[in-house]
């Protein structure tokens, strides 16, 4: 059954004179250098989430020695998170097609006999199992989570954030154990000189339609293909039209000053109208002081300021920098007592459903001059869909931490 020729278990079943060392050692130098990036801008998207601030920003609680490198994320610049998250979505879109092809060139390799020659053998092949496993669900994973398809088991986050790991540990022994091999071959073929191929030529090959460099080239189209169709939607302007299958497709919704990219509407999160009106709706500010209950007409009355600040999400998308208006959230912390430095927060909204209902925000953010409590954008009352009565708007933030329907602040210590 070895050599029988209909079974992937031989030999003569992989056909293609494309696959060689080559083919694949150029390939695995590109995901060395894209994955290591992927999985540092992955540890600071989860960085700025300030888990280790309070349990309600924690969203992986079990994490325990795999946040030694969690430090307080800073204020600014207020593109650094629209830079880092942008980085990290579009970069794991672009590599696709490299992952897809390097698979592919390796394939024939996962069905040799007998699957353990010895105890070495057989620990590669499992480390192999856990990086090409660890690879297709981080992939899967956070293709999924750019669209908002939430059909895996379980939260994103802790399940994207301990994959992460798995997948980072085989990927170093892998890359620890073919990296030398891989740059070798690469360089003894500039040189024209042709080594082993490592039982990855095919035994009997079918006649060539295309060149190992031109399938190079249609792998590399590829990722430029999804390239110029995704990065439009973290650098926003022009290229935001060409931006077709970047997180939620399509244009902005509606027009005018509040025409600009939401995740969740007010009728997702089971806003109402008897949680808006003016009549019904309070800010409830809590510290030192006691209780204090604003209506929107009273924070108004308050000093206001301004920020020109985007929206990052991670998913990828961002907004331009919006001007918003209202009231600066180390004034509230005044107000609830705190007239010195202020110190953290924790930031309620009023809806019913979705996650991130509420969030903390550090000291060094709630002190910064650019957080607000923004009442209004670019000239205008905040839309429903965009938080009206009030928001939350942080320079660098992630965009779930810049809280819309805010019900509640809590001044002190997290």
């Amino acid at each position: 059954m070895r050599d029988d020729p209909r079974l992937p278990t031989s030999p003569r079943f992989w056909r293609s004179p494309l696959r060689g060392t080559w083919f694949t050692a150029v390939l695995g130098l590109v995901l060395l250098g894209g994955v290591s990036v992927l999985f540092v801008t992955g540890l600071v998207s989860y960085a700025a989430y300030n888990p280790d601030l309070s349990p309600v920003n924690d969203t992986t609680p079990d994490k325990g020695v795999l946040g030694f490198y969690l430090f307080d994320w800073p204020a600014g610049p207020s593109w650094l998170y629209r830079l880092s998250q942008g980085v990290h979505v579009t970069l794991g879109i672009v590599l696709v097609p490299v992952l897809l092809a390097k698979l592919w060139s390796v394939v024939p390799k996962l069905f040799t006999l007998p699957p353990a020659r010895s105890v070495a053998h057989a620990l590669e092949r499992v480390s192999l199992l856990l990086l090409v496993g660890g690879a297709l669900f981080q992939f899967v994973t956070g293709l999924l989570n750019i669209q908002l398809e939430y059909v895996f088991p379980g939260s994103f986050y802790p399940l994207h954030f301990y994959g992460a790991w798995v997948f980072i540990a085989a990927f170093a022994v892998h890359a620890a154990l073919r990296t030398p091999m891989a740059v070798r071959t690469v360089r003894a073929w500039r040189r024209g000189e042709r080594g082993d191929d490592a039982g990855l030529v095919a035994a009997e090959p079918a006649p060539p339609t295309v060149s190992r460099r031109g399938a190079l080239w249609l792998v590399g189209g590829g990722s430029l293909l999804l390239f110029v169709t995704t990065v439009g939607q973290s650098l926003g302007g022009p290229l935001r039209r060409t931006a077709l299958l970047a997180p939620h497709g399509g244009s902005d919704p509606g027009g005018g000053p509040n025409g600009f990219q939401i995740n969740k509407t007010a009728r997702y999160a089971g806003i109402t109208d008897a949680d808006t009106h003016p009549d019904a709706w309070r800010l409830v500010v809590t510290g030192p002081a006691g209780t204090i209950r604003l209506s929107r007409a009273d924070l108004l009355r308050l000093p206001q300021h301004s920020s020109s600040l985007p929206i990052a999400c991670v998913e990828g998308w961002s907004t331009a920098d919006q001007w918003w208006r209202g009231v600066r959230l180390r004034d509230l912390a005044a107000l609830a007592g705190y007239h010195g430095d202020p110190p953290d927060v924790l930031v309620e909204s009023v809806q019913r459903h979705g996650a991130f209902r509420s969030a903390a925000l550090r000291a060094n953010q709630v002190s910064d001059p650019r957080s607000l409590l923004a009442l209004s954008v670019n000239g205008e009352a905040l839309s429903l869909d965009h938080g009206y009565p009030a928001r939350i708007i942080v320079p660098a933030a992630p965009g779930v931490h810049n809280t819309k329907w805010v019900g509640r602040l809590t001044f002190g210590d997290m």
